[in-house]
Order: structure tokens, then C-alpha cells, then sequence
């Protein structure tokens, strides 16, 4: 055990001193971290035996902290006003992403249930713009680009987690994995709904106290992010003992804070560029050990079809029938539509559903979604920097093309 935790340790002190160097390489920090816990597991150097309720437990705690800190970086004023793109990915794509893939899922798994299909191209849509760092944070790759997917990764999971959610309900209510005399219309309901108002009431509350606080001079910046990932917890268990669902309460609260406060709170962004960072590798690392090794027993030939489907082809044709109408070209489209990372949320999506609501149902969605996140985590990893290099290059020719057409027009005209 000693040995696994000092691998671990050592591990993260030495990417840590060469991360800015490797985030502009095809080695991602979850390509890494995600490897750490894989090898260290396969080695036998920590007893993975009892390590499921471990999972869970950092699982539960990171997808709290990070569905609302994501949440709360959100203007949704400016996002409605600046830029229609991620708003459209977000409200077409997103539900087109759930459509086709269910499609092609029956393609693969005929002999599931609809619902079952349904469920998992839902927990497949989400996506997580750190697996892509190194195009979110490529200057060559135009401002509106890099906004658009951040703006859509750092909401997505948000709205499809009521979506996987009513499935989850709604399959564990069929298959006898929760009592048949509940029904799952109101407890799917109770959970959604119950979830927003408390997000919206602690978000709201909270941030009008905050600033109130602020400007009577009660309070300093060095106690405020202590009293946010307080917030973060009581929107959680405030949400479950109501009977509403936490995760959708931080999610919202996250959304109604950040809205109110507008950029008041610096520990929001300081807590994701240096302890949340923290978080998502240790996430990683957790998952690598506990989960990796027993998705990687179960792959099958379907379960890799349809992961390489959901990558290629459901996602950038969701992306690319959101954007048209819009400026962007052909190229933008697909190269949008490509760069969906599967991350965090789709594992700790499938690890909380399969735990609370499917039982053993759950397996199978489960291994589904494990393996999508280490394959993305390798193919858009190992794509990032490349392409984003290759796309910035060829956008800046067609920009100069452009300009070089419409000079010629207006001399003609002139």
C-alpha cells in the first residue's frame, strides 16, 4: 500500500513541475493520471479489493464541487449576447447527440431495451474541454471556437443530467431495480424539479449575502472560498433530503451564484486553475484504479463499435446540423463536432446511476461508459495539439483568401 501511495505521490509532484511544457504536447494530465491508477492496480501495489465505495464517495465529492464551479464561470447574459453558437450546440446538439446515438447503440446492443439505448448515448453526450486542453488553449485556434466549446463543456453535463436521470428512473422502474409501486413519473419529477428550486434558492440567497457581506467589509477574500464549497455541500444535502437530487441543486446553485455575484467571488477561479485541478486528477487516478482495470476485462467488439461511433460520427453530426444557419464553415462544423471529449461527468454519471438507481443493471452501462473515457482520453489526447495547430492554420488561409476575394470584388465594382 505504502509503495502504491508513494508511486502516486511522486507522480503527480513530477507532472506537476512539467505540465506547462506537457500541456502543449499529445500527453494530456488525464492521459497520465488515468495510466497512474491503471498501472499501479495491475501491479497489485494498492488492494483495489474494497475500492468501490472509495470511488463513489470521491466520485459523489468531485461532481458536486465541479458541476458547480463549472456552472458558476457562466455569464448567461453575455453568452446570450456575444455568441449563439455554444447556445445551439448546447440546445440542438445535445439533444441530436442523445437521438443518433441511441440509433446507432441499437446497432450494437439489439438486444437491450430502448431505454437502456437511450440511457447511454446520454451519459456519452457530455463532454470535458480539459481532455482537449491543449485546443482550448491554442491561440491559433480563433477566440470564438475555443469560447464556444468551453462555454458548451462546462454546461452539458449540467442539462443532460436531468435527461439521464429520468432514463435511469424510468429503466430501474421497468427492470424491478426500484419498487414498482413508485412511480417513476413522480419520482422523476420530484427529483429534477426539487433539484432546480433548491439550487436556485441557495445560489440566489447565497450570492446576495455574499455581496452584502462583501460591501459591508464583514468578510475577506481569504474565508470566501470556504464558504463556497460549504454552499456547494448544503445545495447538495438540502436537495436529497427534500427528495430532490443534489447533483442537479449544485449544478443550479453553482448557476444562480456565479450569475449574481459576477465575478465578485476570485476563489471560484482560482480554486479550478490550482485545487481543482487537484480534484481532476485525483478523480482520474481513482478511476484508473478502481474502475479501469474491470472495464478493460469486460471490452467487447460492440462495446469498442459503438464507443468509436459516438466519437466519429454521433457527435460531430449532432455539432453539425446544430451550426447550420450560423457563419461557421464546413470545416468549423467538423472540427467542433470532433472535439467532444468523453471525461469526468460520462464516468461519474454511469458510476452514481449504476450505484443508486440501476443496481446491477448498471454493469453494462457502466463498462460502456469507463471504456469511452480512457479510449477519448487517448484519441483526443493524442489529436489536441495537432489538430488544433493544423485548423488554426488552415482557418487563417481561408481568412486571407477571403479578404483577398472581397478586395477584388470591390475593385471591380469600383
Amino acid at each position: 500500500m505504502e509503495i502504491g501511495l508513494l508511486i502516486l505521490l511522486f507522480s503527480v509532484s513530477a507532472y506537476s513541475m512539467l505540465a506547462k511544457k506537457l500541456s502543449t504536447t499529445i500527453i494530456t494530465a488525464p492521459m497520465v493520471f488515468l495510466g497512474i491508477g491503471f498501472t499501479v492496480a495491475q501491479f497489485g501495489l494498492i488492494d483495489v479489493s474494497d475500492a468501490h465505495e472509495t470511488v463513489y464517495l470521491i466520485a459523489e465529492i468531485s461532481l458536486v464541487v465541479l458541476l458547480f464551479l463549472d456552472a458558476s464561470q457562466i455569464n448567461l447574459r453575455r453568452l446570450k449576447r456575444q455568441n449563439t453558437w455554444p447556445l445551439r450546440m448546447l440546445l440542438i446538439g445535445l439533444p441530436l447527440s442523445i437521438l443518433i446515438g441511441t440509433g446507432f447503440a441499437y446497432l450494437f446492443f439489439p438486444e437491450w431495451p430502448w431505454l437502456m439505448l437511450a440511457l447511454i448515448a446520454a451519459i456519452l453526450a457530455p463532454t470535458d474541454a480539459a481532455l482537449g486542453q491543449a485546443v482550448v488553449s491554442n491561440e491559433s485556434v480563433p477566440t470564438n471556437e475555443r469560447q464556444s466549446l468551453s462555454v458548451e463543456s462546462g454546461l452539458n453535463d449540467g442539462l443532460a443530467l436531468p435527461i439521464i436521470l429520468f432514463f435511469a428512473c424510468i429503466v430501474a422502474m421497468e427492470t424491478g431495480a426500484q419498487e414498482k409501486e413508485i412511480s417513476w413519473l413522480v419520482f422523476g419529477f420530484s427529483q429534477v424539479f426539487v433539484g432546480i428550486l433548491v439550487g436556485v434558492f441557495m445560489g440566489w440567497s447565497s450570492g446576495r449575502l455574499f455581496l452584502y457581506t462583501e460591501s459591508k467589509k464583514v468578510s475577506s477574500s481569504v474565508y470566501e472560498g470556504i464558504g463556497v464549497l460549504a454552499l456547494t455541500g448544503t445545495s447538495y444535502l438540502m436537495a436529497t433530503l427534500l427528495g430532490g437530487n443534489g447533483f442537479i441543486s449544485a449544478f443550479v446553485a453553482g448557476l444562480a451564484f456565479g450569475n449574481i455575484v459576477k465575478g465578485h467571488c476570485r476563489f471560484i477561479y482560482q480554486f479550478t486553475e490550482s485545487e481543482g485541478q487537484i480534484l481532476i486528477w485525483t478523480s482520474f487516478v481513482i478511476i484508473g484504479l478502481g474502475l479501469l482495470p474491470s472495464a478493460i476485462g469486460h471490452l467487447t467488439l460492440p462495446v469498442v463499435g459503438y464507443i468509436l461511433v459516438s466519437i466519429f460520427v454521433v457527435r460531430p453530426l449532432a455539432i453539425y446540423f446544430s451550426l447550420i444557419g450560423t457563419k461557421a464553415k464546413t470545416l468549423t462544423r467538423v472540427f467542433m463536432g470532433f472535439f467532444g471529449p468523453r471525461g469526468l461527468a460520462t464516468a461519474l454519471f454511469a458510476l452514481i446511476i449504476s450505484k443508486d438507481i440501476l443496481g446491477e443493471y448498471g454493469h453494462s452501462i457502466l463498462i460502456v461508459a469507463i471504456n469511452a473515457v480512457w479510449m477519448s482520453t487517448l484519441i483526443h489526447g493524442i489529436a489536441a495539439a495537432p489538430m488544433a495547430n493544423w485548423y488554426g492554420a488552415r482557418i487563417k488561409v481561408l481568412k486571407t483568401k477571403s479578404r483577398e476575394l472581397a478586395t477584388l470584388k470591390n475593385k471591380k465594382i469600383s
